[in-house]
């Protein structure tokens, strides 16, 4: 099996879709790509885990740090939370 034909199995194994970018468009992975540089810059790279499960914690802060205080311009400088608070309301609307 080549890693082409394993990837499908496993995105249905664990319950995701395929979202490929198109041929000479970068920015369709782009938000995703900056999301994880911002990570690593952000912790990552600036500091060491004793265990996984340190690790695991300071993932899991470092997530709520981003979603209720990192202003983002493609949310009109919201926050991901307050970004989702605003798509909901509107819906519900």
């Amino acid at each position: 099996m080549t890693l082409r034909s394993d990837f499908k199995p496993e995105l249905c194994f664990l319950g995701a879709d395929s979202s490929p970018s198109f041929v000479r468009s970068p920015e369709g992975n782009g938000c995703a790509e900056r999301f994880i540089r911002t990570l690593k810059e952000q912790l990552l790279w600036v500091r060491s885990f004793e265990t996984v499960e340190a690790l695991r914690l300071a993932l899991l802060d470092w997530a709520r740090q981003y979603n209720e205080h990192w202003l983002l311009e493609r949310h009109d400088f919201l926050s991901p939370t307050q970004a989702r608070r605003e798509l909901m309301q509107r819906q519900a609307a």
